[in-house]
C-alpha cells in the first residue's frame, strides 16, 4: 500500500529520518582551528601578517607537489619519488643555466620533470610494475643521480630570484604559484571529464575499464602531471635557495603523502579533493610554525609530522570500515 493510500485510509505514515549531514572538512576545519587558538595563547607573534606569510611560504613547494599527488592517489596511485626528483630538476636546471643561459634551462627544467613523470607512468601503466615499487625504485636512483652529479658542494643560480619576489601584499611570487596550481588542480578534479575519470579508476578500476575508460592512459597523464609539477618545484627551489645540493627535497615525500591523506584522500583511491589537501597543508604548516614560535626542537617537529600521518592513515581505516558499513 501507497504513502497515498494509507493517508486516504486515515492510516499513519512513517515520517521519513532526517539526519545532519555535515562536509568530510569539517573535522578538518576545527581541528585547524584549534591548532590557531592554541599557538594564538602561545606566542603573540602567531596571528600577524609577517608570519602567515611565513606559513603559505613554507607550504609552497610541498603543496604543489601534492596537487599532483592529490590526482595520483585519488586514482589509486603513489608517486614517492617527488622529492628526489625536484631535486634532479633544481640540478639540471643549475646546470644547464651556467652553460647555456637561464632561458634554455627553463625548458629544459620543464622537460626533465614531465621526463619524470612519463618515466613513473611508463613503468606503471605499460611495464605493469606496482607504482609504490616503481616510485621508490625512481626516488633512489634520482638522488643517487643528483650526488653522483653534484657531488658534495653545492651548485649555484645566479639572477634567479623570482620565487622571492613579493608583487602582492608581501606576498612572494612563490607563494602565488602555488594558489594558481592548487585552484587549477581542483578545478581539474571537479569540473572536468578528466577529473570525474580519475575518481571512477580510483573508486573501482575494472568497472572503469569494462565501461570504456581508458585507464592506463588518464593515469599516465596523472603521473605527467605529477612530473610537471617536481619541475615547478625545482625552479622554485632553485629559486629561493640560489643554489641546489645533494640535500635538497630530502622528507619532503613524507610530507606531501602526510598532507594528501590527512585532507581526506583515501589509500584506496576514489575520494579526496584539492580543498582537503590544502586544509591538511595548512594543518601541518600550522603546526610546525607554531612549534617553531614556541622555540620546541625541529626533532619533535619530525615525531608531529610522523604521528600526524599515522593517525590520518588510522582515520582513513576506520572511515572505510563504517563506509563498508
Amino acid at each position: 500500500m501507497s504513502d497515498q493510500t494509507k493517508a486516504a485510509a486515515g492510516l499513519a505514515v512513517p515520517r521519513e529520518k532526517r539526519s545532519i549531514s555535515l562536509p568530510e572538512s569539517t573535522a578538518l576545519i576545527l581541528f585547524l582551528l584549534l591548532e590557531v587558538g592554541f599557538f594564538t595563547l602561545q606566542s603573540p607573534y602567531f596571528l600577524t601578517w609577517a608570519n602567515w606569510v611565513n606559513i603559505f611560504t613554507a607550504m609552497s613547494i610541498t603543496g604543489i607537489l601534492a596537487a599532483g599527488g592529490t590526482i595520483l592517489l585519488i586514482g589509486g596511485q603513489f608517486d614517492l619519488s617527488v622529492g628526489s626528483g625536484m631535486a634532479f630538476v633544481a640540478l639540471i636546471f643549475a646546470l644547464a643555466a651556467q652553460s647555456l643561459g637561464i632561458p634554455l634551462a627553463l625548458v629544459i627544467a620543464l622537460a626533465t620533470g614531465i621526463g619524470i613523470g612519463m618515466l613513473n607512468g611508463f613503468l606503471v601503466t605499460v611495464v605493469g610494475v606496482n607504482a609504490l615499487i616503481t616510485t621508490l625504485g625512481t626516488l633512489a636512483i634520482f638522488r643517487g643521480l643528483v650526488l653522483s652529479i653534484g657531488g658534495a658542494s653545492s651548485v649555484r643560480v645566479t639572477e634567479f630570484d623570482w620565487a622571492i619576489m613579493r608583487p602582492v601584499f608581501d606576498i612572494p611570487l612563490a607563494t602565488l604559484l602555488f594558489v594558481v596550481v592548487a585552484v587549477a588542480v581542483g578545478l581539474l578534479l571537479a569540473r572536468t571529464v578528466f577529473g570525474r575519470t580519475i575518481y571512477a579508476i580510483g573508486a573501482n578500476d575494472t568497472a572503469a575499464r569494462l565501461v570504456g575508460i581508458r585507464t592506463k592512459r588518464t593515469l599516465f597523464v596523472g603521473f605527467m602531471i605529477s612530473g610537471l609539477c617536481m619541475a615547478l618545484t625545482g625552479l622554485v627551489s632553485a629559486s629561493q635557495l640560489g643554489s641546489t645540493s645533494g640535500t635538497t627535497g630530502v622528507g619532503l615525500e613524507l610530507a606531501v603523502v602526510t598532507a594528501i591523506i590527512l585532507g581526506g584522500t583515501s589509500l584506496k583511491g576514489g575520494v579526496g579533493s584539492m580543498f582537503g589537501t590544502v586544509l591538511g597543508l595548512l594543518i601541518v604548516g600550522v603546526l610546525n610554525n607554531g612549534m617553531t614560535l614556541m622555540n620546541v626542537n625541529s626533532t619533535w617537529q619530525q615525531v608531529a609530522a610522523g604521528t600526524l600521518l599515522i593517525l590520518a592513515v588510522s582515520f582513513d581505516q576506520v572511515r572505510q570500515r563504517f563506509i563498508r558499513a
